[in-house]
């Protein structure tokens, strides 16, 4: 990776990014707005949507930034000394952005349906998480829970000696992952697992005037970014003393 240069990493960082909104919140827009063609199609397409959404980025932008694509990754990695802390504010930054591009693209492609729901919900929801039983707590727990498996397990798949010749393979497996937990984890919270994939769309959505949008819950706002960090330093943390 040090033969790219760091604006040339930046700039995977935010495509990648927004190329996981692209695909997964565009999912969750498909299936959450009236008169889409996969209007009420389910979880399980929602699941698959995030799956590939990083599964993508990763496969394209692994050997050259390290398609860390979420700040929780980015902050752990520096944290337990796998990078320079230097290179945290543009990847962050880059990440953020790409996040918000990536929505403002959902919207501009998918406005007749929202201009067609009616329900608050199912708009924000295409944006950020929303947590079902409204428990910030409950929030805590899943996202938590969720980006600890996502960056430890992420980690030791990308990492793993069974696939020093098959790196794409290893893509495919961050893929799964992310399938996976979508699928187990997000009936309480959607989930973010990724501070910039929930803060960038819903400033996005706090900034738009879209038809019946309603609210941005930002007095949930903090728990998709406080609990995916944590989980990233604890998830990370473990890695490294397993197997880092």
């Amino acid at each position: 990776m040090d033969e790219y240069s760091f604006a040339v990493k930046l700039t995977c960082e935010f495509i990648g990014t927004a190329i996981l909104v692209i695909l997964g919140n565009g999912t969750v827009a498909n299936v959450h707005l009236r008169g889409s063609k996969g209007y009420h199609a389910g979880w399980s397409l929602i699941a698959m949507g995030y799956g590939l959404g990083v599964m993508i980025p990763v496969m394209m932008f692994a050997g050259v930034s390290g398609a860390q694509i979420n700040p929780a990754m980015t902050i752990g990695l520096a944290a337990l000394g796998h990078q320079a802390w230097s290179v945290v504010p543009g990847y962050v930054a880059a990440q953020m952005l790409g996040a918000m591009a990536g929505q403002v693209a959902i919207v501009t492609t998918h406005k007749p349906y929202y201009d067609r729901t009616e329900d608050p919900e199912d708009i924000l929801a295409t944006f950020s998480t929303i947590n079902a039983a409204h428990s910030r707590w409950n929030g805590l727990a899943n996202e938590f829970l969720g980006t600890m498996i996502l960056t430890s397990a992420a980690l030791s798949i990308l990492n793993s000696p069974g696939f020093d010749h098959e790196p794409g393979a290893a893509s495919i497996g961050v893929g799964f992952l992310v399938w996976g937990l979508v699928a187990g984890l997000g009936g309480p919270t959607g989930p973010a697992l990724n501070p910039a994939r929930d803060l960038g769309p819903r400033l996005v959505h706090a900034l738009l005037p879209l038809k019946n949008k309603g609210g941005s819950e930002w007095d949930y706002a903090w728990v998709p970014v406080v609990a995916p960090l944590a989980g990233g330093l604890v998830g990370v943390a473990g890695y490294t003393w397993l197997l880092g």
